[in-house]
């Protein structure tokens, strides 16, 4: 969030609507509401359930507040004045405690007749600085204090807000076309993916058209690493800690592991990421620099163990396919490497989804070193060398302080959809800190061991999470060559059927590869049409009469535009070259 004023506006709210709950339910205990993208949240305890027949009250409440909030006061205060102040909430006096053992401020902060427990950043006057109009409780989720799954679950109510009435109500509208995009409900009219209790949340299960859209995705992304140069490797799904402990993900992320214990006593883990793994595969043996540089590519599953309440459809998972790519070269190569890397996402995010891309080159936060493996001279290093490569493309980038792996900086590709939301899709990563910690290196020119450095690069990143963005984006109107299935054919009546299926004949053995279905259901072509519509299926052929009779078939896309008659060769060709054109 860059818009500092934004950011205030949004916090203000959040407290505005703590204010306005108290009123209506005064037994509730608020805990925190902060700012976040596009509004605000605030999680709050309460006896009763809320519903979402209960947002436009506590809206109304709200702006009913709002002309009395002249401006914020701020006042410092001692532990004890706060612990008497919230000793009826203990989720205050647990933050209290916190910021009491850090030596820490405590500030209240009171507009109106309302004080929260704050460390600050709200508009000046909310009466002056706030439009009423501007805007809106949107909806409710359940969500544990502080994302602990061992505490209470809270309910959190979720409003969005603006600087204007005009910019509320785009982004309102929005949301309404996002709903109707919604990846979960596209996927299941679709029959792309599905859930099972038995299984478990998290765990998404593929059906046959959704597990041929995933490798037509991972296939097509194969070829252009293969001409690359890259080389497939396969790796295990679990692994003693130990790996981890050397390449310093078990100290920072143990807690979000998949932890197995043998009947031995000995520690493993559910793989979380897959690039350990590949240091081990380049060590095993002596590289000479000639070697160099050496790339392993592997789509594989990777498994965290997020928490419930964070689960979305395709977008959190706990099991995660990620299409993974290790390059392990000399320093002065990985600007020609990351060159190539950069190539391939291009023509990847172009052929599939025609996305505009644009930059952010995440760094490290040199005031927090202790979130990081390596030196500030490393750090520098790295980051000066993806700082080249961007100048060498001729784009701009977006810097991000803070958002570096904890190994390396960053090249973050992000992608802007047809609702104009920005995702972080593709990255490549530059590490010179794991191929330290695994000892990894080649044999120079001087006969002379050097180290090596490390390209992460994942293309789609999660191939669960991609395909939650793509299809939203294209509200399930995948490209031709991704389409799980290319073409319908729709007899009139049973009278066609003999036609169409000579038809269905001459498709498959002039294009073994073509994906068809025959509907030759004894249902009307009104009905066999809409059905095709609604599966999003890019093309229909038609056969009547006037089809058999020419011995030719009409042409009709999804989006209801009539091609006309054609002959069988002719539709072909022109599929042929619609495919070929988008890859």
């Amino acid at each position: 969030m860059n818009n500092q004023n934004l950011h205030n506006i949004r916090h203000t709210l959040a407290h505005l609507f703590a204010a306005a709950l108290l009123k209506l339910h005064p037994k509730a205990k608020v805990t925190i509401g902060p700012p976040v993208e596009n509004g605000f949240y605030y999680d709050v305890d309460l006896d009763e359930k809320l519903t979402a027949q209960d947002l436009p009250k506590i809206e109304k409440q709200m702006r009913k507040l709002l002309p009395t909030w002249e401006k914020f006061e701020r006042k410092e205060v001692s532990p004890d004045e706060a612990k008497k102040y919230w000793s009826g909430n203990p989720y205050k006096l647990e933050l209290i405690n916190e910021l009491e053992k850090l030596g820490e401020k405590i500030t209240f902060y009171t507009a109106g007749d309302f004080t929260d427990l704050c460390r600050g950043g709200h508009v000046d006057s909310p009466k002056k600085d706030i439009k009423a109009d501007a805007f809106k409780l949107t909806k409710l989720a359940g969500a544990y204090w502080r994302g602990d799954e061992k505490n209470k679950m809270l309910t959190r109510v979720y409003g969005v807000a603006f600087e204007t009435k005009v910019e509320l109500d785009s982004h309102l509208k929005m949301l309404e076309e996002a709903e109707k995009r919604d990846h979960r409900i596209l996927g299941k009219q679709l029959d792309l993916f599905t859930f099972s209790e038995l299984v478990g949340a998290g765990l998404p299960l593929w059906t046959p058209k959704g597990t041929l859209l995933r490798n037509l995705l991972d296939d097509y992304l194969w070829r252009l690493r293969k001409n690359m140069g890259f080389e497939k490797v396969e790796i295990p799904h679990i692994t003693k800690k130990d790996l981890y402990e050397t390449s310093g993900h078990w100290g920072k992320f143990k807690n979000e592991l998949f932890r197995i214990q043998t009947r031995e006593g000995h520690e493993f883990a559910m793989k979380p990421m897959n690039c350990p793994h590949h240091t081990q595969i380049y060590a095993r043996k002596q590289h000479s620099y000639r070697e160099l540089p050496v790339r392993y590519a592997n789509t594989t599953m990777v498994y965290r163990d997020e928490q419930t309440g964070e689960l979305n459809g395709l977008s959190r998972v706990r099991c995660i396919t990620q299409d993974d790519a290790h390059i392990f070269c000399r320093f002065n190569q990985t600007e020609k490497e990351i060159s190539a890397l950069w190539e391939v996402i291009k023509k990847f995010y172009k052929a599939s989804g025609n996305f505009e891309l644009k930059i952010r080159l995440s760094l490290h936060d040199p005031k927090n070193m202790k979130n990081y493996l390596g030196s500030e001279e490393v750090w520098q290093k790295a980051e000066t060398e993806l700082r080249k490569a961007i100048t060498s493309k001729k784009v701009r980038a977006e810097e991000a302080v803070g958002e570096a792996a904890f190994y390396g900086p960053k090249i973050d590709f992000m992608a802007k959809d047809s609702l104009g939301r920005q995702w972080q899709v593709a990255t490549i990563q530059l590490d010179m800190n794991m191929p330290e910690n695994f000892d990894l290196s080649c044999v120079n020119e001087k006969g002379e061991a050097e180290r090596v450095v490390m390209l992460h690069c994942a293309v789609m990143g999660s191939i669960e999470r991609y395909l939650a963005i793509l299809i939203e984006h294209l509200a399930g109107k995948f490209p031709l060559w991704l389409s799980p299935v290319q073409v319908a054919v729709l007899p009139i009546s049973k009278k066609q059927n003999k036609y169409a299926k000579d038809v269905l004949k001459q498709l498959s053995a002039n294009y073994p590869e073509l994906r068809i279905v025959l509907d030759d259901r004894d249902e009307s072509v009104g009905k066999k049409i809409r059905e095709a519509t609604l599966q999003k299926i890019p093309y229909q052929i038609i056969v009547g009469e006037k089809e058999v009779k020419s011995k030719k078939v009409s042409v009709r896309t999804r989006e209801g535009n009539d091609l006309g008659q054609m002959t069988v060769k002719a539709f072909i060709q022109k599929i042929n070259a619609e495919i070929e054109k988008k890859k």
